[in-house]
Parts: C-alpha cells; sequence; structure tokens
C-alpha cells in the first residue's frame, strides 16, 4: 500500500505543499555484500586451502581476512543454495536434492516456500541494490522455460537485475542465458573470444557501474554464482598450458603435498591425519602410461579453469577498490559441496560417456586429449583428483562424509576484521550465512514479505568469530540428509552413515541396502576431523544418542519419509507424448522438452520457401556439439543429423532439393534396436533414408530443445551461430514421440539429473 500523502493540497500551487514519501534507507555505513559461489570446488583446492592451483585473488583475500576450517554445506548444489539464499534448511526450503528430482512430499518439491525470504528480499527492503549473476538453479525445473512464470525467477525472488543462466551447469562457450526475466544469446562466439566467466565479471561490473552512475552511496547485494568449476572444464588455453606437465606425479602424491601444506599453515588442527586411499580409487602407479597422460592433462584443464575464474573474480573486486569501497566491502567466498566425482574412474573429453553409461573410449579420449578445455569438449577429470580435492577427508560430493560437506569459506571485510589474516576452527553451516550477514549489518529479519508471514531462521550468526578467535560455536547441532545417506552433527561428534543409491554405486553395481541395514559409523570431528578412526564400536550410547537425534531432526525438519529413490525426471504433471509449435520456442530444458530417446518419433514443419535459398536454417534441435539431435535446412534439402555423444554424427540429406511452394517437410524415425532407420519425405514423397546405429540413451546435456533456432553448440558442423530460421518461412511445428511411450530407468535418469548439480 502506498504511502499516505503528507502534504497539503489547495486550491492553487501556492496554496499547496508538496511531500515526497521517503526513500528506503539501508543502517548508517551499510557494507556492500558480494558474495562469491563457487560450483564443485573441494575443500583443498584453493591455495589458501593447501593446493598448488594458482588462486591468488581468494588466498588474497583469506590471508587479509578470515579462512574457515569448518565449513559445511549440504553435499548437493540446489540444495546449499536454497540454504544460503533464506537460512533455512534445505529440506525446509522443499530443496532435499537438486530441481530435477522434485517429488511430492514437502521436503522434496523443489519449491521454496514464500514464508521463506530470501537474503535479497531482505536486503532490498532495508534499501540495498541487489543483483544476481551466474548460475540460479532454485527454480523447479518445470517452471525454466522461456514460457514459465516468473515468481521463482531471480527478480521473482528479490534480486533487481539478473544476468547468467538458469540450470545446474552450461557450456562456457555456448551458455543457454537469461537477462532478468528473458533468454538471450551470448554476446559474442567462441571464435570471438567468447568465454561465460568473462561474461559474467563483466556483467557484474556493469550493473555496480551502473548503480553508481545514479546513487553513488547505496549499498548493494551482488551474489556472484559462475558456473566453474563444474564441468565442462574449459578455460582459455593460456591459463590451461601454464599447468602443463604439473600434476604429472599423479594424485597419490599431490594429496600428500597438500596434506603437509594445510598441517604446516595451521589449517587442519594438529594431530589431524590424513584418511586412507579408498579402494573405488585407483593408485596412481597402477595406471598405465597413457592412462597417466590423459588424467594429468584433464587435472590440468581443471586447474586452468580455476585460475581463470580467480581472475574473473579479481577484475570485479578490482572495479570495487577503483570505487574506493573495498574497506566496507563484505566478500564472502565459498564453493557449494565438496569435489566432483562425476567424471567417472578414468574421466573423459564428453562427461555425456558417463551419464548415458556408454564405456569410455581411452584411445578416443587420448584422439580428442589436444581438444580438452576447448568449445570442442565437454570434459571432466577422473574422480581420483576429486578425493585429492578434498584432502585430507573422505569420499565426494553428494555424500554426507567430511569430502562431501566440508567446504572453503573466506570472508574479507578491512572496516570490520582488519587485515592481518586468520583461521577459525569453529563449526558453521551454510544456513548461517544470511543470519550473519543481517546481525554485523544491523537488520533484522522481517516478519512479513509481500504480505507472507515469514519462518522463523534456522541459523544461527557466529558474527562473534569474526572478531573473537575464542568465540564459542552457535551451531551445536546440524543434521545432514542426501539421498538416503544421512549424518548428525552434535557438540564435536558426528554420526554418518553412507546409503548408497544405486544410481551412483561407485563400482557400476546395484548395492542397495535396506536403511535398518546400514551400519552407522561414529567420529569425535572435534578432535578427528577428517573421520579416521570410528568410534561406534567403542561409544555405541554416543552413537545410539546421536542416531536418535537425527530422527528427532528429521521430523522437524521435512526430512521424512527417508528414502534413495530418484524421484521423476521432471515433474510427471508435464509430460506428453506429442507437443505442437507454432514461432520460435525455446529454449526448453529437458525436463519439459519432446522426449524422444528409446522410441520412435515423428517431427513434421510446414515450410513456405521464398525467394531465396533456405540455408543454415533449425527446425528443431535438442541438445549441442557433445550429442543431440537436429532438423533442419541447409542449401534447400532437408537434413536430420543425430550425434551420438560427439563421436558417431549421422547425417540423413534429402536427395532433391525443396519445390518451390509450400511443403510439409516430415522426419520419421523407427526404432530397430539400439539404433534404427530415419526416412525424409516432402509431404507423402520420400526423399530421403539412411540409419542411425546407436541412439542416446538417457540424455543429451544441459542444452535444451528449442524450435526455429540452434539453442547451443552445433549439433552439426554444417551449423553455425545461431542457424535461425525466417520466421515467415517456417510454420506449424509438430513433434510426437510414436509407439509406446517408454518407461524410463528412473535411477539411471536419477543419475543423469544429479550429475548436471
Amino acid at each position: 500500500m502506498a504511502d499516505k500523502f503528507q502534504g497539503r493540497i489547495g486550491r492553487t500551487f501556492a496554496e499547496s505543499q508538496s511531500w515526497w514519501p521517503p526513500l528506503k534507507s539501508a543502517p548508517d555505513n551499510a557494507p556492500n555484500v558480494v558474495v562469491v559461489l563457487l560450483d564443485d570446488v573441494g575443500y583443498a583446492q584453493f591455495g589458501a586451502y593447501g593446493s598448488d592451483i594458482a588462486t591468488p585473488t581468494f588466498d588474497r583475500l583469506a590471508s587479509r581476512g578470515l579462512r574457515y576450517a569448518n565449513y559445511h554445506t549440504t553435499a548437493l548444489c540446489s540444495p546449499t543454495r536454497a540454504c544460503l539464499l533464506t537460512g533455512r534448511n534445505h529440506h525446509s526450503n522443499g530443496m532435499a536434492r537438486v530441481v530435477e528430482l522434485a517429488s511430492g512430499f514437502p521436503g522434496y518439491n523443489a519449491t521454496i516456500p514464500k514464508e521463506n525470504g530470501f537474503l535479497s528480499e531482505i536486503l532490498r527492503e532495508a534499501g540495498y541494490a541487489t543483483f544476481a549473476v551466474g548460475k540460479w538453479h532454485v527454480t523447479p525445473a518445470t517452471e525454466m522455460s522461456a514460457g514459465s512464470p516468473r515468481d521463482k525467477w531471480p527478480l521473482g525472488r528479490g534480486f533487481d537485475r539478473y544476468y547468467g543462466f538458469m540450470g545446474g551447469e552450461t557450456d562456457q562457450y555456448h551458455p543457454e542465458l537469461v537477462r532478468d526475466n528473458s533468454p538471450i544469446d551470448p554476446p559474442r562466439s567462441p571464435e570471438e573470444g567468447y568465454h561465460l566467466t568473462e561474461d559474467l565479471a563483466e556483467n557484474a561490473i556493469r550493473f555496480i557501474s551502473d548503480l553508481r552512475g545514479t546513487s553513488p552511496s547505496t549499498p548493494f547485494l551482488l551474489w556472484f554464482a559462475p558456473g566453474a568449476c563444474h564441468a565442462p572444464h574449459q578455460a582459455p588455453d593460456s591459463f590451461i598450458e601454464q599447468y602443463r606437465g604439473r600434476f604429472d606425479q599423479g594424485w597419490d602424491q599431490w594429496r600428500a603435498d597438500v596434506f603437509d601444506r594445510q598441517l604446516a599453515s595451521g589449517l587442519l588442527k594438529p594431530g589431524t591425519e590424513l584418511s586412507e586411499r579408498p579402494s573405488w580409487v585407483p593408485e596412481w602407479s597402477t595406471l598405465s602410461a597413457d592412462e597417466q597422460r590423459l588424467a594429468a592433462r584433464l587435472m590440468e584443464v581443471f586447474a586452468g579453469f580455476l585460475t581463470h575464474t580467480d581472475a574473473q573474480v579479481a577484475r570485479v573486486l578490482d572495479f570495487i577498490e577503483q570505487l574506493d569501497e573495498t574497506d566496507n566491502t563484505i566478500v564472502v567466498v565459498m564453493s557449494d559441496n565438496g569435489a566432483s566425482a562425476e567424471g567417472g574412474v578414468k574421466g573423459s573429453f564428453n562427461e555425456q560417456y558417463f551419464f548415458n553409461f556408454i564405456p569410455e573410449s581411452l584411445e578416443e579420449n587420448l584422439a580428442r586429449i589436444d581438444d580438452l578445455g576447448t568449445p570442442r569438449a565437454n570434459n571432466h577429470y577422473p574422480w581420483g583428483w576429486a578425493w585429492a580435492g578434498n584432502t585430507p577427508l573422505k569420499r565426494f560430493k553428494r555424500d554426507t562424509h567430511e569430502g562431501g560437506v566440508a567446504d572453503p569459506l573466506i570472508i574479507h571485510w578491512p572496516n570490520r576484521i582488519g587485515t592481518q589474516g586468520a583461521t577459525r576452527h569453529q563449526y558453521v553451516h551454510a544456513i548461517d550465512i544470511l543470519p550473519t550477514l543481517l546481525d554485523v549489518i544491523g537488520i533484522e529479519p522481517l516478519q512479513s514479505i509481500n504480505g507472507v508471514e515469514q519462518s522463523p531462521i534456522e541459523g544461527t550468526s557466529f558474527a562473534s568469530t569474526l572478531e573473537d578467535p575464542h568465540a564459542g560455536e552457535t551451531h551445536p547441532t546440524q543434521y545432514y540428509e542426501m539421498l538416503g545417506s544421512r549424518a548428525l552433527y552434535h557438540d564435536g561428534w558426528k554420526a554418518v552413515v553412507f546409503h548408497t543409491p544405486r544410481f551412483i554405486a561407485y563400482d557400476g553395481s546395484d548395492t542397495t541396502k535396506p536403511f535398518d541395514e546400514d551400519v552407522w559409523e561414529l567420529y569425535h570431528v572435534a578432535e578427528d576431523f577428517s573421520e579416521v578412526h570410528d568410534l561406534a564400536t567403542e561409544r555405541p550410547e554416543k552413537l545410539e544418542e546421536l542416531k536418535t537425534l537425527w530422527w528427532s531432526e528429521a521430523e522437524k525438519f521435512q526430512v521424512l519419509p527417508l528414502n534413495n529413490q530418484p524421484g521423476f525426471f521432471g515433474d510427471p504433471r508435464y509430460v506428453r507424448d506429442c507437443q505442437e509449435f507454432l514461432g520460435h520456442v525455446g529454449p526448453i530444458p529437458e525436463a519439459l522438452a519432446p522426449n524422444l530417446k528409446n522410441r520412435s518419433f515423428v517431427i513434421t514443419a510446414e515450410i513456405f520457401p521464398g525467394t531465396k535459398t533456405i540455408t543454415n536454417s533449425v527446425i528443431v534441435a535438442h541438445g549441442g556439439h557433445a550429442g543431440g539431435y537436429a532438423v533442419f535446412i541447409d542449401d534447400d534439402r532437408l537434413h536430420f543429423t543425430y550425434n551420438y555423444v560427439a563421436t558417431e554424427i549421422t547425417t540423413v540429406v534429402a536427395e532433391v532439393r525443396l519445390p518451390d511452394e509450400p511443403v510439409v517437410v516430415k522426419v520419421s524415425f523407427t526404432r530397430t534396436g539400439p539404433g534404427g532407420d530415419v526416412e525424409l519425405s516432402y509431404g507423402d514423397v520420400p526423399v530421403g533414408r539412411g540409419s542411425i546405429a546407436r541412439t542416446t540413451p538417457l540424455t543429451y546435456g544441459t542444452p535444451g530443445f528449442a524450435v526455429g533456432f540452434q539453442p547451443a553448440g552445433p549439433v552439426d558442423g554444417r551449423l553455425h551461430g545461431r542457424a535461425e530460421f525466417a520466421p515467415e518461412l517456417l510454420g506449424r511445428v509438430i513433434v510426437e514421440g510414436t509407439g509406446k511411450n517408454p518407461v524410463r530407468d528412473l535411477l539411471l535418469n536419477s543419475r543423469v539429473d544429479l550429475a548436471t548439480q
């Protein structure tokens, strides 16, 4: 409701008194807030946390600020981001898992309730300008398309401006971008030097510059969340080449060297032990020379990607320095979960192999070794490097052991904490970031936002630790649950159990057990941070105490029903066998796109030929250079290309050119086994035939589906740029899955969803 006018209105201006409602005003000397949220960066991958990867910006912030040694997340992307943005637990936010794995229970529906207000909503009401740049991934998968409602997009949750991508990952050279509420194309091509992280930094700087152009004193919140270092690992060659030969010693030795540096720097408490190598991670010396060469190169690319990301964050912070605002800017740097093991045991030039359970080919990987990190690859390192990236901890992203949930956290704020640099060992969780920021700024949580009464914030402020290294812990108890694995932290103790979801068994086998057969472990993590000494047998009463407390917390925070079932690939309410499109549409995320995998299908389109030759014009496309399909017209001929994980690319071309008059073109695919037969038609007249040996079983990756243009990197090398079909020449398009709608293996598809987070 608008403020009531408090001036005076007479018959004339001379008899009247004007009045303006007061502007929203932040507290005196309110700091700017910059949150840098990295993706899949492990506990040990910053230089300040023991790595020899060059991260000078992050290391400088740590050396002049605070390095937290005992910071924790949820083990996955969407859940951690929901915790950070709301100060509530991930199940309280309906974000038990990533948004693509929503299911119909309150803790699992991927819909953050409006009573859980965002940091951006609170700060905007307090007079802040609010900007989000980069990865979002807290909107339901069924509401990410161009035609979706926008109330769960960044501008619907308190941000004034947004530039980034909505899903869990994206190609750094061919991203699917959104500006504010609208999908847009990247401003440049890879050939013109485009890279997403650089683009994100440029837009972050522009947002701040625009603000300062109109308001020299308004504090701002910048949520800066690059896709780095999630796969695909891609960076300019100059950043990768500086690491040539740097990882030839292998992950065993690298991990031992990191551990020594962690102890020497005081990151780890004296007496901390290095956890053992698990059986599923091969000893480096057992790899062949070619396997070592490939694995080392994949790690070089990751390192270059991280260093490149550090340099882009430096650009943003340098601009703030030029504004002379560094001293009163809180910079928070963190990762959303532990290092990722989704590259599999061997790594790959194209992670779609792993997602689709297609056996890796060492020969193929070696043949593509020079493509790694470029627009021609979709690479991910082996899980041996992820294990090392979480030194000294056990397991990886998605696991509730420390390797999945312990992450780097750096806080820099000269005005409040000085620039001497120090390490803090107090236990901190992601839900504590929001209440801590509100505490130090001097803002009370809102009781109501947009007429919605707010729920209690579940995190606790750790502001006392900013200035007092001996301050007590404020977060005594925290539950964990991810895909059936559970843990309970309480007063320095931790009970934990690894419950293997079938779709991510490390050795590929089905090892799922009933929950009541799980064997819990017990660690005194106050003294045994790396979970080396299991005390379950020695202290059974302590273990039972923590297990009982876990169930209590689970009931309190919507964790139940406990399950490790994968949920549906997208909301089943949105599944359609036949979809009709008119005009350019998309990109549409895979959760809403026509599902043509593992079935026969027919794609038809009305074409209205003009006076000029139709060329480089996409009718429909799904996927990108790493895999997918495209129906397009080139040189006045209908083409159908099927790209099988960038390894087998089959194109069927019409034998005759398009007629001069309007025509309905058709692509019919008849599944005959692992592949099938393709027939092209103009009307009822066959004009081309071919066959596809194998089709992609599960996913084309994150690039979506589009009508009338190419949504990402080219499925077919003949296509370039946007490959847009002239709107006046393309009419109605119908995509129909024929035959029985396949019952997709939910266990396998869920592994795909998780691996893109």
